[in-house]
């Protein structure tokens, strides 16, 4: 099975990976810190999503990405929580602009989300791998992570690997 990947970024890296820990197709989420190639060079809260393109394709991972977190907010954390996609190569870099622009048309306000050629990535402490799945109770999890899950399901349920949500755990 073929893997490609792309890095995304816009809220809480926590946050971030369970929702695409979430997602048929997605073999791996790695969490951390991405900086870009160019003037953005200081490091945002990220994951790199390694995917599957023949069971989840890049345009519905980046509707996924808009939908799930602050993508037309141009607010005070945004060096910490930079609202991006970084694509590892030209051809993913092109298409993430179309999907982007194509997909503007689904919200009233601004998309403040940008594209980028990925840079240069730093993993988060090994401790916060895996947060809400291994933290699901924790106020954090129960505050921010689950709404976006619940979003998740109720836009996305198709795309939604029920397996890989704990049954324990699931939403309702």
């Amino acid at each position: 099975m073929e893997l490609k990947k792309i890095a995304l970024g816009g809220g809480c890296h926590w946050c971030t990976e369970a929702v695409f820990q979430s997602l048929v197709g997605v073999d791996k989420v790695e969490q951390g810190f991405v900086s870009t190639q160019k003037e953005l060079d200081a490091y945002s809260e990220a994951v790199i999503v390694h995917f599957s393109p023949s069971l989840i394709t890049l345009q519905d991972l980046i509707e996924v990405h808009l939908h799930t977190h602050k993508s037309t907010s141009n607010h005070s954390f945004r060096k910490k929580y930079r609202s991006a996609i970084y694509a590892f190569n030209e051809m993913d870099l092109q298409q993430s602009e179309i999907h982007l622009r194509d997909l503007q048309k689904g919200f009233e306000a601004k998309l403040v989300t940008q594209v980028f050629r990925f840079g240069k990535f730093k993993s988060s402490e090994v401790q916060f791998h895996d947060y809400y799945f291994n933290n699901p109770e924790k106020p954090f999890c129960e505050t921010y992570i689950s709404p976006k899950l619940q979003v998740l399901m109720q836009n996305f349920g198709k795309l939604v690997d029920h397996g890989k949500i704990n049954k324990s755990h699931e939403l309702s």
